[in-house]
Parts: C-alpha cells; sequence; structure tokens
C-alpha cells in the first residue's frame, strides 16, 4: 500500500513537470531560441534585441499543466506575462522606443542636405511590393500589410502596425488573427534588422559599379541651434498631417527630439534615450519573444511571412540604391550622392549607415559617408511610420 502511494505520488509528481508535458514543437521553439542567444553572442548580432527576444522565446515554450491554478503563459489571464503583453498589444511599448529614439538621434544630417531624405522614403517601396505581393499570394489586407512592413527593419513599427490593425478589427474573427502575427512579424523584423551586416552588403555590391562607390559626397554645411529646433517642429506637422494614424510613433520620436535639442531638458532625453528605452527594450524582447508558443507560431504561414520579409528588406534595400543612382542622372558631378547610402533607407539605425560607410572605405579608406548616410537612415525611421500610418487609414 505505501509503495502504491509513493509510487503514484512520483507520478503525480512527474506529470506537473514540463518534461512529461514537453512536445516536439515546444522543444523545436526552445532550441530556436536558445540558438539565437548563442549566435547574437558569437558574431554580436544585435544583442540587445536578439537576448532578450530569444530568452522570450525559450520562456514562451516552457511546457506546464493548463490546469494549473498559477497561469504562466502569455495568453493565459492572470500570468504575469499576459499583463507586460498588454504594452505590445496597445501600441504602448513602440512608442515609448520611438520617445528614446527621437532624444537619441541627431537630424542634422537631414538639415543640412535635404535631397537625401528622399533616399528614405524610396526605400519604402519594399514595402509597398511586399504588401502586393503577400496580397497577390492570398494573405487577406490586414495580414498583407503586417508583413510588408517588416521590409522597414523596424520591429517597433512593425509592432505596432500589427496591434492597431487587430485592435481596428474589433471583434472580428480576423482580429485574433492579425494579432498572431505579433510574434513571427516582430521576429523577422529584429531579425533581419541583426542581419544587415549579412544581407545588405552583396546588394550594394551588385547594384553598385566601383566608379559609384569611389563617390566622394561634399562635406556637410554646419547646422544651426534655430534649425535643430524648427526642423523637428515643421517635420511633426507635415508628417502627422500626411499620416495621422502614425501620429503615436511620429509625435513620440520628435517630442524626444525636441527634449534633445531645446538644451534645456538634458535630463529628460538622457532618460528617455538611456533608462526608458533601455527598460522598454527588454520588456518587449520577452514579451514578445513569449508570445511565439509553439501552437501560435509553428505554421507554414511564419515560414512564408519570414520569406516575403525578407524579400520586403531586400527590395527596400535596392530601392533606396537605385533611387540614388536615378537621383544622380539629375546631379552635377560635385553634388552627386554615393548610392551606397541609399541602403540606409530602411530604418535599422544606425547598422544601415554603418555597412554603407564600411562599403565605401573598403574602396577608398578616406571617404566618410556615416554622416551622409544618417540623413536616409533615419528618414527611414519616419519613412516607416509615415508608411504604417497610411496602411492603417487604407485598411481600417
Amino acid at each position: 500500500m505505501k509503495l502504491l502511494l509513493i509510487n503514484n505520488m512520483f507520478q503525480g509528481i512527474w506529470a506537473d513537470t514540463g518534461f512529461s508535458n514537453l512536445y516536439w514543437d515546444n522543444g523545436i521553439m526552445i532550441f530556436v531560441g536558445l540558438a539565437l542567444i548563442v549566435l547574437s553572442i558569437k558574431f554580436n548580432l544585435k544583442p540587445i534585441l536578439l537576448i532578450p527576444l530569444a530568452l522570450g522565446i525559450v520562456i514562451g515554450n516552457i511546457p506546464f499543466m493548463h490546469s494549473t491554478p498559477y497561469p504562466l503563459g502569455i495568453y493565459a489571464e492572470g500570468s504575469i506575462l499576459h499583463y507586460l503583453f498588454f504594452g505590445v498589444l496597445k501600441g504602448i511599448y513602440p512608442a515609448l522606443i520611438f520617445l528614446g529614439l527621437g532624444a537619441m538621434v541627431d537630424l542634422s544630417p537631414m538639415i543640412a542636405n535635404p535631397k537625401l531624405i528622399i533616399l528614405g522614403a524610396a526605400a519604402q517601396v519594399g514595402i509597398l511590393v511586399t504588401f502586393l505581393g503577400a496580397i497577390i499570394l492570398g494573405f487577406p489586407v490586414a495580414h498583407s500589410a503586417s508583413i510588408a512592413i517588416i521590409g522597414g527593419a523596424d520591429g517597433n513599427t512593425a509592432i505596432f502596425l500589427t496591434s492597431q490593425l487587430a485592435a481596428g478589427l474589433g471583434n472580428l474573427p480576423e482580429a485574433a488573427k492579425v494579432q498572431g502575427l505579433i510574434g513571427p512579424v516582430a521576429i523577422a523584423a529584429y531579425l533581419y534588422m541583426a542581419l544587415v551586416p549579412v544581407i545588405q552588403p552583396p546588394i550594394m555590391k551588385l547594384l553598385t559599379t566601383r566608379k559609384e562607390r569611389l563617390i566622394r559626397m561634399k562635406p556637410q554645411r554646419t547646422v544651426s541651434r534655430n534649425e535643430k529646433i524648427a526642423f523637428p517642429l515643421v517635420f511633426l506637422l507635415l508628417t502627422t498631417f500626411v499620416a495621422p494614424a502614425a501620429l503615436p510613433l511620429l509625435g513620440m520620436f520628435f517630442f524626444g527630439n525636441i527634449l534633445k535639442e531645446s538644451g534645456l531638458t538634458k535630463q529628460l532625453a538622457g532618460t528617455v534615450s538611456t533608462v526608458l528605452i533601455d527598460i522598454v527594450v527588454i520588456l518587449i524582447g520577452i514579451t514578445v519573444g513569449a508570445s511565439t508558443q509553439a501552437d501560435v507560431f509553428l505554421k507554414w504561414e511564419s515560414i512564408l511571412i519570414f520569406m516575403l520579409g525578407a524579400m520586403s528588406f531586400m527590395v527596400a534595400t535596392a530601392g533606396g540604391i537605385m533611387f540614388a543612382k536615378v537621383m544622380n542622372l539629375f546631379l552635377k558631378k560635385e553634388n552627386q550622392i554615393n548610392p551606397l547610402i541609399g541602403a540606409a533607407g530602411v530604418a535599422a539605425v544606425p547598422d544601415s549607415a554603418r555597412i554603407a560607410h564600411e562599403m565605401g572605405q573598403k574602396e577608398d579608406s578616406t571617404n566618410h559617408l556615416i554622416s551622409h548616410a544618417m540623413a536616409p537612415n533615419i528618414a527611414g525611421i519616419i519613412g516607416s511610420a509615415v508608411t504604417a500610418g497610411l496602411l492603417l487609414a487604407f485598411i481600417l
């Protein structure tokens, strides 16, 4: 009798462990999460983004009994992760990250050479092409918009657009399906952002000649303090009047920049660009990662999303480069643009700008493109947010 009780006790303990509830699909996702952590650390692939995201994937796929009185999963009412995920579902975290980004970046390159802003807009062609391509492949319009925005290489904008589309669809069955895209779409966007040094250089080299990569651009003029203060105010009004639905992102971005450039709110600018943005990156990484539970994530649709996202990112990179080449046809020789900086039109700040600079230095070590490349790079952030706002207005 005692042996039977002991046996039942151990069987009960075993039944409550993750080992007895582990399915192959959860195991795959845990392996993916651990592999991303290792790769991120070994190859320095945006660890500040990928480590929280990858650890979230591991946490979200730890198996547990659904009958437990202590809800653990991100989709379980009452769990801590469920409450933290609220900031993703309502677009709170992306808006706060845009606030921090605004306080971090210097808009001087855009002010000094406004024509480079066009390159940030040109890179958005990847979003448009993929949006139409996804519709042709049979994805619903809302799904297509969420997938296409991956081409901006900005996970925050991707999360914002997807969450707002899901909220805008209300109680329609489509809303839950769109909400389920947050994990795959965000991970694809963040992953391609981390893989900028791998994906972009071959495209840049393929689409440019050595002569074009050697183009030296004129030094940028000095931008006054008044210009730095006026520019974000003017651009705030211009972009939000064009795409009012993007106000949560663009409003916070330019607010952060005004905090920085006013010179009178350094403490606030310092807080939002360091402490606040670090906290939000941790929260958004863990929660988005944890939302990729195997039964939600491991679907053919997720694989197709990654493939379309890659296409969107590559087309966006090519679009910026090719538009720079077209602009050069109408510019005097002394004002010509090095097409390499067109690739910086995606919103992967500052990685795309740095890669453009490094590609130029491989041809000529004295050619400094970083300051020029930052103009389309920052314009890419703004451009992806405007595009997201326009897609929201079009669909809802």
